[in-house]
């Protein structure tokens, strides 16, 4: 009986933890988010120490760039309008580019962008993903 309860405490924990993060409660930390992009940018391209430390440089300063956009759209204690946030975050993300076209060429450039990029945002389906 003992071990029947201790399961099934187990099971609902884990069943908690998965469903315990409420729609844009769980957010990466900005190094976290450098290194996803660092492995899959250095898996496709095996860039230098010097070279990914520049690509990193970019990335770190888009994602804080992107943070402080979002918790001032976010301060007011409402979603902010999505076409809002989008036109807030163009300039930013054009700024990344233009950036990382420089350090990576043209050709890993295009790469990224149509290839990689799309990859590391996949959309989500009508009801924000949760089914």
């Amino acid at each position: 009986m003992k071990k029947q309860v201790l399961f099934l405490a187990f099971i609902m924990a884990g069943f908690i933890s998965v469903h315990a993060q409420p729609g844009g409660g769980f957010r990466r930390t900005v190094e976290e988010r450098v290194a996803i992009v660092h492995q899959k940018l250095d898996s496709a391209f095996h860039f230098d120490a010097a070279k990914q430390a520049q690509i990193d440089t970019v990335f770190a300063n888009f994602y804080r760039k992107q943070d402080a956009v979002r918790q001032e759209l976010m301060s007011g204690g409402e979603r902010p309008d999505m076409q809002v946030l989008r036109d807030r975050m163009q300039p930013i993300t054009d700024g990344r580019d233009k950036e990382l076209k420089v350090l990576l060429g043209d050709d890993k450039f295009t790469i990224w962008k149509n290839d990689i990029e799309p990859a590391m945002n996949p959309r989500r389906g009508p009801g924000g993903g949760r089914n």
